[in-house]
């Protein structure tokens, strides 16, 4: 390795070709950091039929999780895997989740005296219901493991503020730092083009979601508000792009509310192609409650999309009221309202999409990646500190 240049191992559940917030902030992470020249190698779980194009990510063994769809789960032995590690020698770890694989990466860490970071990207007790077990049990032992394993780490690394202040809340010591996931840059398209390839006429005017169709993403309200906005603007329609457990049931809502006309539901989508709906779209919608940050709605933003979010968690704190988009309450009459009164008038559309894209100009991966290079600076130079002390000094 050239001088300053690190060799970094990446422990992480989820990873590409699972599509969610986590697996993008690793590909982008990733990615930055190579072009840096830095050494990095991804460790996560083994997703039945696919083939990595890169050869520095190494996966477990895995199965299918049992009550999520496409989410597969490492299980040992994993002996096999870690005489891959050993060879890497690595300078620092950094894990991407508090559960199987992020608690391999802490322990081979510990075991190997390399320091191990850790971002936290979920709010995990909001994930409960997927557990059958009682909800209450569920959040208090996410809890409890989520003060142990984020207090075993060197350094805490989270995309917003909402998501710090869960954690300090939860009694985790550790030091932590704020870094918001950065958006790629966007992809140069042509948007009549493309909403001419996705067959969508000139007279209509898409709100598009991204993410998964998922309870704790709180698409009731989100049917709900285009139900109130298609009465009064029959231009409109709404597109979500993505799946998930909950696809069935909202397909019954919108039947249901009586609009499944006027919903799309485009299903899973590559995380290429993604970019041509943000590019073919008008208006960005969101309404989870339970983001540590919304990636998407910045994602959105590049390419000029004015956002209307429902307060809560980290999604809407890109958001700056009046300059690219709009915060309503947890009410979709509200949400409707701000939606009309967006789409009903083109200087407001226009002043919005492009404070947007001015706004997310500083959110970048290369400056992501600056960010987690300074904490492993900050950590790398304070492990070497503390083992230079004598023994009896040394931090417990």
């Amino acid at each position: 390795m050239d001088e300053g240049k690190l060799r970094i191992a990446i422990f992480s559940d989820s990873a590409l070709p699972v599509l969610n917030g986590v697996s993008v902030s690793i590909k982008g992470l990733v990615s930055e950091l190579r072009n840096d020249g830095h050494s990095v190698t991804v460790f996560t779980a083994a997703h039945f039929g696919y083939k990595d194009p890169d050869p520095n990510t190494y996966r477990f063994f895995s199965v299918p999780t049992p009550w999520v769809r496409n989410y597969p789960i490492a299980i040992p032995p994993f002996y096999g895997m870690l005489g891959r590690f050993r060879k890497g020698e690595y300078d620092i770890i950094h894990t991407h989740t508090p559960f199987i694989v992020g608690f391999v990466g802490l322990r081979w860490g510990q075991s190997h005296g390399i320091p191990v970071v850790s971002t936290y990207h979920t709010l995990y007790d909001r994930y409960a219901h997927y557990i059958p077990l009682p909800r209450r049990y569920i959040r208090f032992k996410i809890a409890k493991h989520t003060n142990f394993y984020y207090n075993s780490v060197e350094h805490v690394i989270t995309p917003s503020h909402a998501s710090y202040r869960w954690l300090r809340r939860h009694s985790v010591k550790r030091p932590i730092s704020v870094i918001p996931t950065g958006a790629a840059t966007p992809a140069l398209l042509d948007r009549s083009e493309i909403r001419r390839q996705l067959g969508i006429p000139p007279e209509q005017r898409i709100m598009l979601y991204v993410g998964r169709v998922a309870k704790e993403k709180n698409l009731g309200v989100l049917f709900e508000m285009a139900e109130r906005a298609f009465q009064v603007d029959s231009s409109l329609r709404l597109w979500l792009i993505g799946d998930g457990p909950y696809m069935e049931a909202c397909k019954q809502m919108a039947r249901d509310l009586g609009i499944g006309d006027r919903v799309h539901f485009v299903g899973f989508v590559p995380r290429e192609a993604v970019d041509r709906y943000y590019a073919a779209a008008d208006l960005f919608v969101f309404s989870s409650i339970t983001e540590t940050q919304g990636l998407v709605v910045q994602e959105a933003m590049t390419y000029g999309l004015p956002a209307v979010a429902v307060a809560g968690g980290g999604a809407s704190a890109g958001i700056q009221n009046g300059s690219n988009g709009f915060i309503v309450k947890n009410d979709p009459i509200q949400f409707a309202e701000k939606v009309l009164e967006v789409m009903g008038n083109a200087s407001l559309h226009e002043m919005l999409s492009h404070g947007a894209s001015k706004s997310v100009r500083g959110y970048s991966t290369h400056q992501m990646a600056q960010g987690v290079l300074g904490v492993y600076d900050q950590v790398l130079r304070r492990t070497k500190n503390e083992r230079s002390r004598p023994s009896g000094l040394a931090r417990v």
